[in-house]
């Protein structure tokens, strides 16, 4: 039986019950929310509510979202790319992706190691590792560097 989403209390209730499950940014639980039904002049008001509650945090999204999708191999291209996708600030994610701690050179080499393992004997391997690298997030100077056996120094 689903769930009618036509009370504050009851838009409330779904949307805690999503961000129970993991953190959410403003405009992706909006769109939940809509999605199951909720009216959107009860949105707004539940959501200013959870965010001055401190419920409902674009900073804590950010920074659960840059460290997921970090250590799951993608670099900082492609996590800026579907941040903003989300409807997130480019000004806040830039903020997150430099202070996330994290060394892209060094997440770079262990994914292509885990990938590949050895550098590239020809210019077909070289263009195959290339793709699969970009494709995955990182800038094409560092994976220029990488492939021909660079150093990140």
């Amino acid at each position: 039986m689903p769930v009618v989403l036509d009370s504050p209390a009851a838009v409330r209730r779904a949307a805690m019950d999503l961000l129970a499950r993991r953190e959410h940014g403003r405009v992706e639980l909006s769109r939940k929310l809509r999605l199951r039904g909720a009216p959107s002049e009860l949105i707004d008001p539940a959501l200013d509510r959870l965010a001055d509650e401190g419920l409902l945090s674009e900073a804590r999204y950010l920074e659960s979202f840059v460290r997921m999708r970090a250590n799951a191999g993608y670099g900082p291209l492609r996590i800026r790319e579907e941040l903003a996708q989300r409807g997130l600030a480019r000004e806040a994610i830039e903020q997150t992706l430099r202070d996330s701690g994290f060394d892209w050179n060094a997440q770079l080499y262990e994914v292509w190691l885990r990938k590949f393992g050895e550098l590239p004997g020809d210019q077909r391997e070289r263009a195959r590792q290339g793709r699969f690298l970009s494709y995955r997030g990182y800038p094409l100077d560092m994976i220029g560097r990488l492939l021909r056996g660079g150093s990140f120094d």
